[in-house]
Order: structure tokens, then C-alpha cells, then sequence
């Protein structure tokens, strides 16, 4: 037998695995509000979740998987949150934005120009994953780029 290749061609060296409550219909929004494309799924022993599933997004991979609680794997519905934003980068952030709502997802900031140089909006998927929409519009270097960060501070949270 030949030697495997540590990293099998395809795939980076990070990929996101999303624990998802109903993997399943998660295949179907991610296709319709990102164009992702499935690659494959694993069913579980009841045939009806999936023990591991794999998703791309252009030329991401993502891995996927419904929770299993048993072995320490819940979903951002089950935990009442997420601690961890996908960033998405997207041609048209307002069309992207648009669709994935379109698509089921909760809206959690329209796109707006930032001070970075980038075109920014949020959503959040309906199995509770946040995503971060960004379209680069301007290079901006950094010195501009900490002195707008200063100024949109300054305008996010004037002095009390």
C-alpha cells in the first residue's frame, strides 16, 4: 500500500467543521444563500444525520456535522450562541447579503463601506453560525488605516 500524503490533495491546512442542529437542510441553505457546492456527505447510523459532511464554498472546503451532545458536539442553537465568525469574502456583498436572507438567514448588520477598505455585512445562518460578508473596495495603507480605525472609534463610542 502506498503512503498517504499527510494533507490530501484538496484540502488547506484549516477547515472549518460546523456542528450543525439538521445538517441535512444546512447542505440546502448554504447552497442557495453562498452557492456552495456539496462534495460529500456520511450518514449516521440512523440514516437520517449526517456523521460527517463536506461542503465548498469556491475553492473553500468547509467539513459539517449534526451535534452529538453525547460526544461533545452541540451546535450554536444548543449552546445559545457562537464564539466564532465565518468571514466570507464575496464579488457583490450586497448581493451575497441579499441572497443569504433571501435564503433564511437573519440579518445582523446591512453591508456598509469600513474604515479598513472593505465593504462589510452580517448575517446569521439559521442553524446559528455567524457570517461575516466582505467585498475589498479600497487599498487602504496602514497608517490611513489606523487613523480611520481611531476616528470610527471615536464615533462608535463618543466620551461619556
Amino acid at each position: 500500500m502506498a503512503k498517504a500524503q499527510a494533507i490530501p490533495t484538496g484540502c488547506e491546512r484549516v477547515i472549518p467543521n460546523l456542528v450543525i442542529k439538521g445538517a441535512a437542510e444546512a447542505f440546502k441553505f448554504y447552497e442557495k444563500a453562498f452557492g456552495a457546492k456539496e462534495v460529500m456527505r456520511m450518514p449516521g447510523p440512523d440514516g437520517k444525520t449526517i456523521m460527517h459532511g463536506e461542503f465548498k464554498i469556491g475553492s473553500s472546503l468547509f467539513f459539517m456535522n449534526d451535534e452529538f451532545p453525547k460526544m461533545y458536539s452541540q451546535s450554536p442553537v444548543s449552546l445559545k450562541g457562537t464564539t466564532v465568525a465565518l468571514t466570507l469574502y464575496v464579488e457583490d456583498v450586497d448581493k451575497v447579503f441579499k441572497q443569504a436572507v433571501a435564503a433564511g438567514a437573519k440579518p445582523t448588520m446591512p453591508p456598509e463601506n469600513m474604515f479598513w477598505g472593505d465593504r462589510f455585512g452580517k448575517v446569521t445562518d439559521p442553524f446559528g453560525h455567524e457570517w461575516s460578508l466582505l467585498t475589498h473596495v479600497e487599498d487602504v495603507s496602514h497608517e490611513d488605516m489606523a487613523r480611520r480605525g481611531q476616528e470610527a472609534m471615536k464615533k462608535m463610542m463618543p466620551q461619556q
